[in-house]
């Protein structure tokens, strides 16, 4: 790893997931950097260099527009003027379309190996961490909504990224995701259940 390009990123990059909510924050990226790493041992030839960069600017620009955030957040890095001195004209543009890839709901695949990781890397695996970033979620870009309407929001997002059809797929073998995707189908099947959990989690 080059240690330059991690002292930068760490004193210019990570203090901007500061202005993003609690569940697009800097322990997200740390938690996407970490499983990314472990991700890149199924493939051959990954720059870890070039990993940790998609992973530490995929989220940079959630809290300007969350809808267009993977584009957003890929152009920030390929117009930045510093990882030019770090990565070769493909290099970025690699790095740059992986971003772009990695947000759940795109409607198409991603387009290299390392879109695949990071779009991978950022699935939740922890039922009480995805609840809790739901509801941190709903409270900043739907402040109106009530108690009620929160946990219904919640559990409709959770069964359409998560549920048997969800959107949200992985593309490496990650035995965590998948018992994660059991243990969130087994609460979906009970809405009563759900609605206890998130409670519970959440402090309601």
């Amino acid at each position: 790893m080059n240690e330059k390009l991690i002292e930068y990123i760490e004193t210019n990059i990570f203090p901007e997931y500061s202005k993003n909510d609690d569940g697009h924050g800097i322990e997200h990226i740390n938690y996407v950097i970490e499983r990314s790493f472990r991700f890149a041992e199924q493939f051959e030839n990954i720059d870890l260099n070039m990993l940790y960069a998609i992973a530490s600017f995929h989220d940079i620009a959630h809290h300007i527009d969350k809808n267009n955030h993977e584009k957003l957040s890929a152009q920030i890095f390929y117009e930045n003027e510093d990882m030019k001195s770090f990565f070769t004209d493909d290099q970025r543009i690699v790095i740059k379309e992986a971003i772009e890839d990695h947000r759940a709901s795109a409607n198409h695949l991603p387009r290299s190996d390392y879109g695949k990781i990071i779009s991978s890397a950022d699935r939740s695996t922890s039922i009480k961490e995805f609840l809790t970033r739901t509801h941190s979620f709903t409270l900043n870009h739907h402040p109106d909504l009530t108690i009620e309407q929160i946990i219904e929001r919640g559990y409709s997002h959770t069964k359409d990224k998560y549920g048997f059809d969800g959107y949200a797929k992985s593309f490496v073998y990650d035995v965590e995701y998948i018992d994660f995707l059991n243990k969130i189908n087994e609460l979906l099947s009970d809405y009563e259940k759900y609605e206890i959990m998130y409670r519970q989690i959440n402090n309601i």
